[in-house]
């Protein structure tokens, strides 16, 4: 058992588990668009998140020398190495105007995690901030990135489906920082420290509503009505899903509960879209 839980942490710990929801997203993105295999998005999107979220959780340690390189973080290291070469390798296969618009994403990263500003502290640490720079760069990466990249024109549909991914990932950090509410710094001012939970759990049940009415205006990459209605049953079903942890989200939870079941709920929309395509 020891064994085993060492590589789920290693898992979790390394972002693969995230990185596998960030690819699922891309992939639901490619469903929803018709868009045909685009192999490079899809592994640069899952490579570039592992880099990304082990830059963004490890770097500000590393830099200050406050931890020691254990195994585990020896692996991870090399993981993300290895995937920062997958990553070089794949975006030199996207497309011109994708590249431009991943490096100000990869901007955006950086300013999340590397104090820029003198006498202030990264943007992962201003006031109100994260939550909502979080859920940009998840748009950008899981919608933005590959309909630029498959040189689609930007309909009305694009901007419903960034504004449909954007709550999604909303709602998904507010059960993260309901769950770290203990944890966080008082000056971050997470949405559960400015409006307490209770409100702030009315507010995903809000958002997860206009979440499921927005994809009934969705026509523009559907080819039918019964498609639109297939659509808008799996919306439907993954706000209930969604609204079942927020309900039972609370401080007291384990840590598993959002870095591997909340995280897993985009991997289950897709693997439920590949089993009902069959």
């Amino acid at each position: 058992m020891k064994i085993f839980k060492k590589i789920f942490d290693f898992y979790i710990n390394s972002s693969i588990h995230v990185a596998l929801s960030v690819y699922a997203l891309v992939r639901i993105t490619q469903y929803m668009f018709n868009i045909s295999h685009d192999d490079a998005m899809v592994y640069f999107a899952f490579f570039g998140t592992i880099v990304g979220y082990n830059f963004v959780k490890y770097e500000a340690l590393a830099r200050t020398k406050k931890i020691q390189m254990r195994n585990e973080l020896k692996a991870i290291a090399f993981l993300s190495f290895v995937s920062l070469i997958a990553v070089g390798i794949c975006f030199f296969q996207l497309q011109i105007q994708t590249q431009i618009v991943a490096v100000v994403f990869l901007g955006l990263t950086l300013l999340y995690t590397l104090p820029f500003f003198p006498n202030r502290k990264n943007a992962r640490n201003w006031a109100g901030v994260k939550i909502y720079m979080v859920a940009l760069s998840w748009v950008g990466v899981t919608v933005v990135l590959p309909i630029l990249n498959a040189d689609i024109s930007i309909t009305s549909d694009f901007y419903l489906k960034c504004i449909q991914r954007f709550i999604l990932v909303f709602v998904l950090v507010l059960i993260f920082e309901i769950i770290d509410l203990q944890y966080d710094d008082p000056h971050l001012k997470t949405v559960p420290q400015q409006i307490g939970v209770k409100r702030t759990k009315y507010l995903g049940y809000i958002l997860l509503l206009i979440f499921c009415c927005l994809e009934i205006f969705n026509v523009d990459g559907i080819d039918n009505l019964s498609n639109h209605f297939f659509s808008l049953s799996l919306q439907s079903i993954i706000a209930f899903v969604i609204t079942i942890f927020m309900f039972f989200a609370n401080e007291k939870r384990p840590k598993y509960y959002t870095s591997f079941w909340v995280e897993s709920i985009p991997i289950i929309l897709w693997s439920s879209l590949v089993l009902l395509n069959k």
